[in-house]
Formats: structure tokens, C-alpha cells, sequence
């Protein structure tokens, strides 16, 4: 079957090349396209299915922040920060000339979901955080500072599979082996060498080891920046991330925010079971 999106780039304003997965959608489709935004160390493949599946009716934009999958590496590790992610994605709407969007945010992607709200608004025409939120737990973030950035490599997808199950075993405790498989060949490249390695720059752990750049400070006047559209925010039931003391919060602050947990996952859901996807759905129908 021929691949369903297009290999395509942009520009950041420092000259980066980066990377972007663009499915078409049907053809002569007026409904606002979907922006699809990863997580920390994730890339462009963790919405392979979804993305796939949204592009039935809609455009859908999936692209990858500098540093990682098909992105050109930053000099300067500084730049590895949510701020300038939002500055490369807005280069990427302006380029496309997308005046409106509804924007799927894992939870790297979901700060920047916030923060593009307050920059740009009047833009998103619907969201979805994925166990993300303007308040986060401590203990979540020390866990995502153990392990990132600290590199490896595997002679097999076997023992890279086995690798991340070891890591994140506690927030997908009912995955099979096919699926931690399945979550190796998203996660890791071949290299030149034929060892199997982590598919970002390791110095994205630098800055995101200083506190300010992991997540924003005072986050609450972007999240309500999202309250003139619909939204959906999705919770892994397991998730050290975002308390239900938070979702609460959101929620009282959100007259249209629909919260679903999704069971016997942490952080973060894949966006493939069965209410993820179906809450997604009804999000979506509610968009023009």
C-alpha cells in the first residue's frame, strides 16, 4: 500500500532543517486541519495510526521538533526548550499559510498546545491535551530527568524492547511483547553502525533539566487561553504526571473541557485505545 503522508520540510528561523509528516486528507477537505505535536523524546511515528486515521476526513500535520526523528540537531542545546518548539511551529503555519487548526498535544506537545493558544488567538479551533496540563507533579518530572538523555544503544529490537519496558513497564503494566516491540521501532533508529539508539539528541536532557524549560512557569493563563474552544483532555489512569486534583481544577476552569481517563496506562496514553480514540473522534466532529 503506498505511504499515506508525504516526507516534507520547513525552516526555523536559525536554519534548521526540520522535518514535518504531512497526510493530505481527502481532497477539496475544508475542515480545519489537525497539528499533531509529540512528547519529550518522541518523534513523528508515535501518531502513525492516529494521524492515519484523522486523515480520512481532514488534513493532518505531524511534525518533529528539532533534535529529533528526521529534524536537523540544534547547536546550541539552549534552543531545546518549549518556547523556541512554538517558534519553529508557527514558522511551519505561517509557511503553510494554516490560519486555523485543532491541535493533539502528548505532553510536550500539549504545553506547546497552551502556549500556541495564548500566542496565537483565535487559531485553534479545538485541542486535546494528552496527560498533560498547565499544573504537573514533581515526581513525574524527576522520573522523565532519570532517564532522558542518557543514550544507549541495543544489537537487537529485542533488547531495545526489553530495555523500555524496564523504564516505563509501570505505566504500560498489561502491554505485550509485540507491543513494547511495536514501541521500540517508534522510539529507536538503526544507525549507520547497525546498533539500534534512541532517535533524538541527547542534549535535549540540558536544558530540560533546569526547571524553568522542562515546564513553564504559571502555565494557567495559557490553558485559559483555551477556553473559547472545545477540548479534550485525556488521562492515563496510572499517570505520575497530571494529578486528578489538576484534571479538577481544568475542569472548573473549562466550561467545554471534556476529561477522559484512559485505563491501565501512565504517562502517556498512545492515543490507540479504544476511549482515546473515540473521545478524539467526538472532539473532532464538534470542529468545522
Amino acid at each position: 500500500m503506498d505511504q499515506p503522508y508525504s516526507d516534507r520540510y520547513w525552516t526555523s528561523s536559525d536554519g534548521l532543517k526540520l522535518h514535518y509528516r504531512d497526510y493530505p486528507g481527502p481532497e477539496g477537505a475544508s475542515l480545519a486541519p489537525v497539528l499533531c505535536m509529540h512528547g519529550l523524546t518522541r518523534n513523528s511515528r508515535d501518531f502513525a495510526e492516529l494521524a492515519e486515521h484523522i486523515s480520512r476526513h481532514r488534513r493532518v500535520i505531524v511534525p518533529e521538533m528539532r533534535g529529533r526523528g528526521m529534524s536537523d540537531y540544534a547547536s546550541d542545546s539552549a534552543t531545546y526548550n518549549p518556547f523556541v518548539y512554538v517558534a519553529d511551529v508557527e514558522a511551519l503555519l505561517a509557511e503553510q499559510e494554516i490560519d486555523r487548526f485543532v491541535a493533539i498535544g502528548t505532553s510536550l506537545g500539549g504545553l506547546m498546545t497552551m502556549l500556541l493558544a495564548a500566542k496565537l488567538p483565535g487559531k485553534l479551533a479545538g485541542a486535546v491535551l494528552n496527560d498533560i496540563g498547565p499544573q504537573v507533579e514533581t515526581s513525574g518530572i524527576e522520573r522523565i530527568a532519570g532517564y532522558v538523555g542518557h543514550g544507549g544503544s541495543f544489537p537487537t529490537w529485542m533488547h531495545a524492547a526489553r530495555a523500555l519496558e524496564e523504564v516505563h513497564g509501570h505505566a504500560f503494566p498489561k502491554y505485550t511483547l509485540d507491543q513494547w516491540l511495536e514501541m521500540a521501532k517508534r522510539t529507536l533508529v538503526v544507525g549507520q553502525n547497525g546498533r539500534i539508539s534512541f532517535d533524538y539528541d541527547m542534549a535535549i536532557a540540558e536544558p530540560f533539566k533546569e526547571v524553568d524549560n522542562a515546564v513553564p512557569p504559571d502555565l494557567w493563563p495559557a490553558f485559559d487561553a483555551l477556553k473559547e474552544v472545545p477540548l479534550l483532555l485525556l488521562r492515563g489512569a496510572l499517570s505520575d504526571l497530571i494529578s486528578q486534583g489538576a484534571v479538577d481544577k481544568m475542569t472548573s476552569r473549562h466550561s467545554d473541557m471534556k476529561a477522559v481517563t484512559v485505563a491501565d496506562v501512565g504517562h502517556a496514553p498512545m492515543l490507540d485505545e479504544p476511549e482515546a480514540l473515540t473521545a478524539i473522534d467526538e472532539l473532532l466532529a464538534r470542529v468545522p
